[in-house]
């Protein structure tokens, strides 16, 4: 595959906060902003480093959305070292960019990757990889809407879907309806488990799939586990819960490394 034709300089990245640094990845649909408003308080104790997908917010797009694409910029922003925290697609891409560059990965959370065929074999798991293959062949001639509301419905997202769509939602659902499917990357889950870093996998109970997709990542990486409930898919709109479990995770890793 050809290099991107943008580099990690030139997307549109906020950086709040003092002490360790984190770096967040966004998945589909909603920008850093809207995925990551419940996590700017984490800024009174952490570095946040809070990037935007191409496409998203000002960050040039790419000609289609693609983890393979993106990982290595996500990769550079580690820069000399940090905590890397994904939700969704961009937790593809986390786990795509700590396999990368493994020495700069303080810790790793994901949450509810769509790595579908990790579940392929269960009855449930295939037949939502079946519906996700059919909507994303027909999602570029799809009104963004009408993608939007299928994806949501697929994924359990606790977001509410207007009935118009404003200009920036109507975006981020024509970039989904573009963008390579999660579940084609491969991150090498060998070299992750190999990897000194901590690694926490969560999920939200809310769908048999997610929840055996995130039980083999965590056993195929030597991850911890846990399940937030409460937002379905969209795990980190809980704020409290979601902000107390990645902090005191990130906290016993930092006390671990001394």
């Amino acid at each position: 595959m050809p290099p991107a034709p943008i580099s990690a300089t030139d997307l549109d990245v906020e950086r709040i906060g003092s002490g360790p640094q984190v770096l967040l990845v966004h998945g589909s649909i909603v920008d850093a902003t809207v995925t990551w408003r419940a996590q700017r308080e984490l800024a009174k104790r952490w570095s946040l480093v809070i990037p935007n997908r191409p496409g998203f917010g000002s960050s040039p797009p790419l000609p289609r959305g693609d983890f393979d694409q993106e990982a290595p910029m996500f990769a550079e922003l580690l820069g000399d070292g940090a905590h890397l925290v994904g939700h969704s697609y961009g937790a593809v891409i986390a786990l795509l960019a700590a396999a990368r560059r493994p020495d700069a990965v303080r810790s790793l959370t994901v949450s509810e990757p769509g790595l579908l065929r990790l579940a392929a074999g269960e009855p449930v798991a295939d037949a939502m990889l079946e519906h996700g293959e059919r909507m994303y062949r027909a999602g570029p001639a799809m009104e963004p809407a009408e993608f939007l509301r299928a994806f949501r419905a697929g994924v359990n997202s606790a977001h509410e879907t207007p009935e118009i769509l404003p200009d920036w939602l109507e975006h981020g659902a024509t970039l989904a309806a573009h963008e390579r499917p999660p579940w084609e990357a491969e991150p090498s889950l060998d070299e992750l488990a190999r990897a000194p870093f901590a690694k926490l996998v969560i999920s939200g109970g809310h769908s048999p799939v997610f929840e055996a997709v995130c039980d083999r990542l965590a056993a195929r990486i030597g991850a911890e586990r846990r399940i937030l409930t409460g937002r379905q898919h969209t795990i980190p709109t809980l704020g409290g819960p979601y902000n107390e479990c990645l902090e005191e995770f990130m906290t016993r890793t930092v006390e671990a490394r001394r």
